[in-house]
Protein backbone atom coordinates (compact mmCIF):
# COMPACT_ATOMS: atom_id res chain seq x y z
CA UNK A 1 0.00 0.00 0.00
CA UNK A 2 1.45 3.39 -1.01
CA UNK A 3 2.26 5.76 1.84
CA UNK A 4 0.70 9.17 1.39
CA UNK A 5 3.14 12.08 1.42
CA UNK A 6 1.79 14.88 3.62
CA UNK A 7 0.46 17.73 1.56
CA UNK A 8 0.81 15.87 -1.74
CA UNK A 9 -2.29 15.06 -3.78
CA UNK A 10 -3.25 11.36 -3.77
CA UNK A 11 -2.72 11.08 -7.54
CA UNK A 12 0.87 12.35 -7.22
CA UNK A 13 1.72 9.65 -4.67
CA UNK A 14 0.07 6.94 -6.77
CA UNK A 15 2.08 8.03 -9.84
CA UNK A 16 5.36 8.19 -7.89
CA UNK A 17 5.25 4.49 -6.98
CA UNK A 18 5.54 3.09 -10.56
CA UNK A 19 8.16 5.73 -11.40
CA UNK A 20 10.30 4.60 -8.46
CA UNK A 21 9.87 0.96 -9.48
CA UNK A 22 10.92 1.79 -13.04
CA UNK A 23 14.22 3.19 -11.77
CA UNK A 24 15.17 -0.11 -10.12
CA UNK A 25 17.90 -1.80 -12.21
CA UNK A 26 17.01 -5.14 -13.81
CA UNK A 27 19.28 -7.75 -12.20
CA UNK A 28 20.70 -10.58 -14.30
CA UNK A 29 20.82 -14.23 -13.14
CA UNK A 30 24.61 -13.99 -12.83
CA UNK A 31 27.52 -11.56 -13.23
CA UNK A 32 29.38 -11.23 -16.53
CA UNK A 33 32.76 -9.71 -17.40
CA UNK A 34 33.95 -7.99 -20.58
CA UNK A 35 37.59 -8.57 -21.56
CA UNK A 36 39.68 -6.98 -24.32
CA UNK A 37 42.75 -8.39 -26.02
CA UNK A 38 44.75 -6.49 -28.65
CA UNK A 39 47.34 -8.71 -30.33
CA UNK A 40 47.98 -6.30 -33.20
CA UNK A 41 51.24 -5.11 -31.64
CA UNK A 42 52.65 -8.06 -29.68
CA UNK A 43 55.82 -7.46 -27.71
CA UNK A 44 58.78 -9.59 -28.77
CA UNK A 45 58.72 -12.88 -26.86
CA UNK A 46 55.57 -12.00 -24.90
CA UNK A 47 53.51 -15.00 -23.79
CA UNK A 48 49.94 -15.36 -25.06
CA UNK A 49 47.47 -13.65 -22.77
CA UNK A 50 49.79 -10.87 -21.60
CA UNK A 51 47.73 -8.32 -23.55
CA UNK A 52 44.41 -9.63 -22.15
CA UNK A 53 42.67 -7.00 -20.00
CA UNK A 54 39.61 -7.28 -17.77
CA UNK A 55 37.42 -4.29 -18.63
CA UNK A 56 34.20 -4.37 -16.60
CA UNK A 57 32.00 -6.75 -14.60
CA UNK A 58 28.24 -6.10 -14.63
CA UNK A 59 25.05 -7.71 -13.36
CA UNK A 60 22.22 -5.49 -14.64
CA UNK A 61 20.53 -5.04 -18.02
CA UNK A 62 21.12 -1.29 -17.83
CA UNK A 63 24.90 -1.66 -17.34
CA UNK A 64 25.05 -4.08 -20.28
CA UNK A 65 23.34 -1.65 -22.69
CA UNK A 66 25.44 1.28 -21.51
CA UNK A 67 28.65 -0.69 -22.14
CA UNK A 68 27.48 -2.10 -25.46
CA UNK A 69 26.33 1.28 -26.78
CA UNK A 70 29.57 3.00 -25.77
CA UNK A 71 32.29 0.54 -26.69
CA UNK A 72 31.63 -3.11 -27.26
CA UNK A 73 30.99 -3.48 -30.99
CA UNK A 74 33.46 -5.78 -32.79
CA UNK A 75 33.26 -3.68 -35.98
CA UNK A 76 35.10 -0.92 -34.09
CA UNK A 77 38.07 -3.18 -33.28
CA UNK A 78 41.45 -3.04 -35.03
CA UNK A 79 42.69 -6.19 -36.80
CA UNK A 80 43.94 -8.96 -34.47
CA UNK A 81 41.88 -7.74 -31.52
CA UNK A 82 39.29 -9.66 -29.49
CA UNK A 83 36.32 -8.80 -27.28
CA UNK A 84 35.29 -11.43 -24.74
CA UNK A 85 32.14 -11.74 -22.64
CA UNK A 86 32.63 -14.44 -20.00
CA UNK A 87 30.95 -15.42 -16.76
CA UNK A 88 32.45 -13.46 -13.86
CA UNK A 89 35.28 -15.46 -12.30
CA UNK A 90 36.14 -17.30 -15.55
CA UNK A 91 39.15 -16.07 -17.51
CA UNK A 92 39.03 -16.45 -21.32
CA UNK A 93 42.06 -18.76 -21.32
CA UNK A 94 42.44 -22.49 -21.97
CA UNK A 95 44.25 -22.76 -18.63
CA UNK A 96 41.25 -21.55 -16.60
CA UNK A 97 39.80 -24.52 -14.64
CA UNK A 98 36.34 -23.85 -16.12
CA UNK A 99 37.71 -23.95 -19.67
CA UNK A 100 40.49 -26.56 -19.36
CA UNK A 101 38.38 -29.57 -20.48
CA UNK A 102 36.20 -27.58 -22.85
CA UNK A 103 36.08 -26.44 -26.42
CA UNK A 104 34.34 -23.96 -28.68
CA UNK A 105 31.75 -23.59 -31.40
CA UNK A 106 32.95 -21.23 -34.14
CA UNK A 107 31.11 -19.19 -36.76
CA UNK A 108 32.80 -16.95 -39.33
CA UNK A 109 31.58 -13.67 -40.78
CA UNK A 110 32.68 -11.78 -43.89
CA UNK A 111 30.71 -8.61 -43.06
CA UNK A 112 31.20 -6.33 -40.04
CA UNK A 113 27.47 -5.60 -39.75
CA UNK A 114 26.73 -9.35 -39.59
CA UNK A 115 29.47 -9.85 -36.97
CA UNK A 116 27.99 -7.05 -34.81
CA UNK A 117 24.48 -8.52 -35.11
CA UNK A 118 25.60 -12.08 -34.22
CA UNK A 119 27.71 -10.76 -31.33
CA UNK A 120 24.76 -8.81 -29.90
CA UNK A 121 22.28 -11.69 -30.32
CA UNK A 122 24.74 -14.09 -28.67
CA UNK A 123 25.36 -11.79 -25.71
CA UNK A 124 21.62 -11.26 -25.19
CA UNK A 125 21.15 -15.03 -25.35
CA UNK A 126 23.81 -15.50 -22.66
CA UNK A 127 22.82 -12.78 -20.21
CA UNK A 128 19.13 -13.55 -20.80
CA UNK A 129 19.76 -17.24 -19.96
CA UNK A 130 18.24 -18.49 -23.25
CA UNK A 131 20.39 -21.65 -23.33
CA UNK A 132 19.02 -24.72 -21.53
CA UNK A 133 22.65 -25.79 -21.01
CA UNK A 134 23.71 -22.35 -19.67
CA UNK A 135 25.79 -23.88 -16.86
CA UNK A 136 28.13 -25.46 -19.43
CA UNK A 137 28.80 -22.19 -21.27
CA UNK A 138 31.89 -20.14 -20.29
CA UNK A 139 31.48 -17.17 -22.63
CA UNK A 140 31.83 -15.82 -26.16
CA UNK A 141 34.74 -14.26 -28.08
CA UNK A 142 34.53 -11.90 -31.06
CA UNK A 143 37.78 -11.95 -33.07
CA UNK A 144 38.62 -9.47 -35.81
CA UNK A 145 41.10 -10.87 -38.34
CA UNK A 146 42.19 -9.82 -41.84
CA UNK A 147 41.42 -13.27 -43.22
CA UNK A 148 37.89 -13.25 -41.75
CA UNK A 149 36.18 -12.31 -38.50
CA UNK A 150 34.71 -14.95 -36.22
CA UNK A 151 32.74 -15.63 -33.07
CA UNK A 152 33.54 -18.51 -30.75
CA UNK A 153 31.23 -19.81 -28.01
CA UNK A 154 33.34 -21.48 -25.28
CA UNK A 155 31.95 -24.38 -23.26
CA UNK A 156 33.16 -26.50 -20.33
CA UNK A 157 32.58 -30.17 -21.17
CA UNK A 158 33.99 -30.93 -24.62
CA UNK A 159 33.60 -34.73 -24.31
CA UNK A 160 29.79 -34.60 -23.99
CA UNK A 161 28.73 -34.61 -27.65
CA UNK A 162 24.97 -34.54 -27.01
CA UNK A 163 25.31 -31.56 -24.67
CA UNK A 164 27.54 -29.64 -27.09
CA UNK A 165 25.33 -30.38 -30.09
CA UNK A 166 22.34 -29.00 -28.17
CA UNK A 167 24.29 -25.81 -27.39
CA UNK A 168 25.44 -25.47 -31.01
CA UNK A 169 21.92 -25.84 -32.40
CA UNK A 170 20.51 -23.32 -29.94
CA UNK A 171 23.31 -20.85 -30.74
CA UNK A 172 22.53 -21.06 -34.47
CA UNK A 173 18.86 -20.42 -33.71
CA UNK A 174 19.71 -17.37 -31.55
CA UNK A 175 21.97 -15.89 -34.25
CA UNK A 176 19.63 -16.92 -37.09
CA UNK A 177 22.48 -18.78 -38.84
CA UNK A 178 21.79 -21.64 -41.26
CA UNK A 179 25.38 -22.51 -42.28
CA UNK A 180 27.03 -25.51 -40.63
CA UNK A 181 29.18 -24.64 -37.59
CA UNK A 182 31.93 -26.77 -36.07
CA UNK A 183 33.07 -27.58 -32.54
CA UNK A 184 36.73 -28.03 -31.63
CA UNK A 185 38.40 -29.18 -28.40
CA UNK A 186 40.79 -26.80 -26.63
CA UNK A 187 43.09 -29.81 -26.17
CA UNK A 188 43.36 -30.20 -29.95
CA UNK A 189 44.06 -26.46 -30.33
CA UNK A 190 46.89 -26.72 -27.79
CA UNK A 191 48.53 -29.60 -29.66
CA UNK A 192 47.88 -28.91 -33.33
CA UNK A 193 48.22 -25.90 -35.60
CA UNK A 194 45.29 -26.82 -37.84
CA UNK A 195 42.38 -27.81 -35.61
CA UNK A 196 39.85 -30.36 -36.79
CA UNK A 197 36.18 -29.98 -35.96
CA UNK A 198 34.93 -32.73 -33.64
CA UNK A 199 31.19 -32.01 -33.88
CA UNK A 200 28.93 -30.08 -36.25
CA UNK A 201 25.56 -28.40 -35.84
Amino acid sequence: MATEIEGAPATATAEAAPAAAAKQPHKLERKWTFWFDNQSKPKQGAAWGTSLRKVYTFDTVEEFWCLYDQIFKPSKLPANADFHLFKAGVEPKWEDPECANGGKWTVTSSRKATLDAMWLETMMGLIGEQFDEADDICGVVASVRQRGDKLALWTKTASNEALQTGIGRKWKEIMDVTDKITYSFHDDSRREKSVRGRYTA
